[in-house]
């Protein structure tokens, strides 16, 4: 285990302008979650310590001499445990896909022919500029993730995240600011060839504060990592604190967006969103009124 740490840290710490960067603790890339403070995960990350360092390796996702996003890696399953980005706009465009190899995934390991797509945990299209973009291709940041779940319910849910992070998420200097976590659970015993760990579920929660609401707002969604049955299923809009009842994820916003607030918004954004969507992609949401409430089951 220690020859191999080492000739992971070796790889990463010695790279160029365009790689990742180890650092030898999740607060050394802290600007990428809210107040610094990380999310706790048990018998992983506690009070913002590693509690295997061995295991577990803290990634300053670094591209062109910039710091763009946090990963937390887990060699061991040769998957991301999360990936932490500040949502600050987007441009249109999706850079080519120019995948960084780093030593514990390559390319070969992910040939399959299972369906498992290369699921991003920060997707390039909540990233900004195209260099922002292009730091979420390396492999530090995908996971195995079932085709058609990728493509479809999370490809989803992802989309209806970014439209509420564009429109309500933003501060008093009339900036774009949001904070996302976005993780994968391993699975038992289910690998890519014989290599990867395929995750048993994927997860996301993001919190930021709303000039324009006058308060700050959170959601979260998670789904098992398995294809989805048809095409029309969306993942539902969950709160922090039935993230962290269902996977014991906390510490994610607890002094702002608290457990039991999600996402408040008004009949208006939905017709507003009407606007800019075909008749058909808005007539597939599904809005529930509960109260002044309504859930969203991100179908943009």
């Amino acid at each position: 285990m220690e020859g191999r740490t080492w000739a992971f840290l070796a790889l990463l710490v010695s790279i160029g302008p365009l790689e990742a960067k180890v650092v030898t603790s999740i607060s050394d890339c802290a600007q990428f979650f809210l107040d610094k403070i990380p999310p706790h995960i048990p018998g992983i990350l506690k009070d913002g310590k590693i509690l295997d360092q061995n295991r577990y390796k803290p990634i300053c996702q670094t591209y062109n001499f910039t710091r763009r996003f946090v990963t937390l890696y887990d060699i061991n399953n040769k998957i991301p445990v999360f990936s932490a980005y500040k949502y600050i706009g987007n441009r249109t465009g999706r850079p080519k896909q120019n995948w960084r190899i780093e030593l514990q995934a390559g390319n070969n390991d992910y040939k399959n022919q299972l369906d498992l797509d290369r699921g991003h945990l920060f997707p390039s299209s909540h990233a900004f500029t195209t260099d922002d973009k292009k730091s979420t291709f390396t492999l530090t940041n995908i996971v195995p993730q079932a085709g058609s779940f990728n493509k479809n319910s999370w490809s989803k849910m992802e989309s209806c995240v970014k439209c509420v992070l564009q429109k309500y998420c933003i501060n008093n200097n009339e900036l774009h600011e949001g904070f996302v976590v976005t993780g994968a659970q391993p699975s038992t015993n289910n690998f890519l060839n014989n290599k990867i760990n395929i995750p048993s579920m994927l997860w996301s929660a993001f919190c930021c504060y709303s000039s324009s609401l006058n308060r700050w707002i959170a959601s979260a969604h998670w789904g098992d990592n398995v294809p989805d049955e048809h095409t029309n299923k969306y993942l539902t809009t969950r709160t922090l604190e039935e993230l962290h009842q269902t996977l014991i994820i906390y510490h994610l916003y607890l002094m702002y967006c608290k457990f039991f607030y999600t996402l408040s918004l008004s009949l208006s954004f939905f017709l507003s969103l009407s606007l800019s969507l075909s008749l058909s992609t808005f007539l597939a949401l599904s809005i529930k009124v509960v109260e002044v409430m309504l859930v969203l089951p991100c179908s943009l």
